[in-house]
């Protein structure tokens, strides 16, 4: 599997404690498994986070090369 990068941003990055992470994942679920696996609260923000690849929006199904650059960008509320 490739190695690729999430960025985490506001109530994701505050889940996660970092802003960014590497890990090895095929697919956008696949890294969304492996990098909360172990973190419920991390788990529960990403379950509702819109993804983008590269900067164009993705899914759960949407495959990962190494070295791809996927955000994690949880629903913003304010004006």
């Amino acid at each position: 599997m490739p190695e690729v990068t999430i960025r985490y941003f506001a109530a994701a990055r505050s889940a996660a404690g970092t802003s960014t992470a590497t890990a090895e994942a095929g697919s956008i679920g696949d890294l969304v498994t492996s990098v909360s696996s172990d973190r419920p609260e991390l788990a529960r923000v990403l379950s509702i986070c819109t993804f983008l690849l590269d900067g164009e929006r993705a899914d759960a199904s949407t495959k990962l090369t190494k070295g791809a650059l996927v955000d994690a960008l949880p629903p913003f509320a304010g004006g």
